[in-house]
């Protein structure tokens, strides 16, 4: 493959081309999950108790794929550096705003449905439904404002953590730094995107009223972070792996930084 004039060299294109995929996998997965977010509840199990009621273990599908932007900023943290890190957490941010304007957008645009003049929203039909645009726009707007807050909480802590435990081992412990970083920034991330769905109504399928609403919550926010817990020890493995065989292919020594 022929050199653009603005690449350096073979090996420079190289690195900016594998840049570009784990940035562009970080930044796709960003917008699939904020758009599938909370329209759907994967019900994991049930509890029986006699103090707490019925406790509903669920994640949200928009969880899923969350794992893998955590390996992907892990991943340029450590062959590219922190301030890299954190130009694609900012463009992560400013796409979170592009998919609120488009949905915005797409809604105040005229179309065919009825618009009841009062309230601006689509007239629902005779199951009390609005057209699946709107409900997957009302669910959209909710996940995206929960994960654009715990988006940015999250993400530049788990880089500045990731970072921190770097310089405080001198680039060594690889394992340290990958599950500390994710564990700890995966808290923040619970909390406050369970919290902001339920502000904003995203959970009514998913509550039991007759059950003590903070019991539940918790339970929300335990389950999730379960998960996202159980998927930041899986992907160490395949951390260390592509650590390793991209340091080589790239020709980066992760260590460079703090050999003097």
């Amino acid at each position: 493959m022929s050199l653009h004039p603005i690449e350096a060299s073979a090996l420079h294109a190289r690195r900016e081309r594998v840049f570009l995929v784990l940035s562009g996998l970080f930044l796709g997965t960003l917008a699939m999950l904020n758009i599938l977010g909370i329209l759907r509840f994967i019900k994991l199990g049930e509890l029986e108790t006699a103090t707490w009621g019925t406790l509903t273990f669920a994640v949200a599908i928009g969880v899923l794929p969350y794992p893998v932007t955590f390996l992907c900023t892990d991943l340029i943290s450590e062959l590219y550096g922190q301030a890299r890190a954190n130009a694609v957490v900012w463009m992560g941010l400013l796409l979170n705003g592009w998919v609120l304007f488009i949905l915005w957008l797409g809604g105040v645009l005229p179309g065919f449905e009825t618009i009841d003049p009062s309230t601006g929203s689509a007239v629902l039909d005779a199951a009390q439904r609005q057209p699946v645009f709107f409900e997957v726009r009302t669910f959209a707007f909710g996940a995206t404002m929960a994960s654009m807050i715990a988006y940015m909480a999250a993400q530049f802590t788990d880089v500045w953590l990731f970072h921190f435990w770097k310089r405080l081992t001198k680039g060594r412990h690889l394992w340290l730094r990958n599950n500390g970083s994710t564990l700890i920034s995966q808290i923040v991330d619970s909390v406050a995107v369970i919290m902001i769905t339920w502000w904003v109504g995203g959970l009514a399928g998913v509550l039991n009223h007759e059950a003590p609403l903070a019991g539940q919550l918790a339970l929300l926010i335990l389950t999730g972070y379960g998960f996202k817990l159980l998927m930041a020890l899986i992907d160490t493995a395949p951390f260390y792996y592509l650590t390793k065989r991209l340091g080589n292919y790239l020709e980066i020594d992760p260590h460079a930084e703090h050999n003097g």
